[in-house]
């Protein structure tokens, strides 16, 4: 089994509690351009956000993965905009799995933000499609990996 390092360090353990989801079989910029959005929300407004997406009420924006990308309505800051619902799926239970561990940790459900939101390609799956005259057409899928770091915060 892989020892899985994390792309962020000097973590509070104390105030802090981490999931991912590794090798996940999403686009790598749907679920950055999804992770980009929930950074820095409240862990009930993510998962809020993101059941909205799945049932495709509410639009992800496209700022970096953009070309012919429509126009959604309800952007805001935005003007290209999707629904990516696998991925926000893997993400949504990524996000569940990270507040199973803050409960077991003894945190406050209700004071939990997101404070790291990664998601980056992983290895490439190679496949080959048989074609005519003994050719063959190659296809590749890339995997995903997806890092989140919730943090518990003072109320204010």
């Amino acid at each position: 089994m892989p020892n899985w390092g994390y792309s962020i360090t000097s973590l509070d353990t104390e105030r802090t509690v981490k999931a991912s989801g590794r090798e996940l079989r999403i686009s790598h910029k749907d679920a950055r351009e999804v992770c980009s959005t929930i950074k820095g929300m409240k862990l009930e407004k993510a998962k809020v956000f993101l059941q909205e997406v799945i049932l495709k009420r509410k639009p992800v924006p496209f700022r970096r993965h953009k070309k012919h990308v429509g126009h959604r309505r309800g952007l805001q800051k935005a003007y290209a905009g999707r629904y990516p619902i696998n991925a926000s799926k893997k993400i949504f239970e990524v996000l569940e799995n990270a507040e199973v561990n803050a409960e077991y940790n003894g945190f406050d459900r209700e004071r939990l933000r997101i404070i790291h939101a990664a998601a980056y390609p992983g290895m490439k799956i190679r496949r080959y499609i048989p074609r005519a005259f003994g050719r063959t057409t190659p296809y590749f899928k890339t995997l995903c990996h997806v890092e989140l770091v919730l943090e518990e915060v003072e109320e204010s």
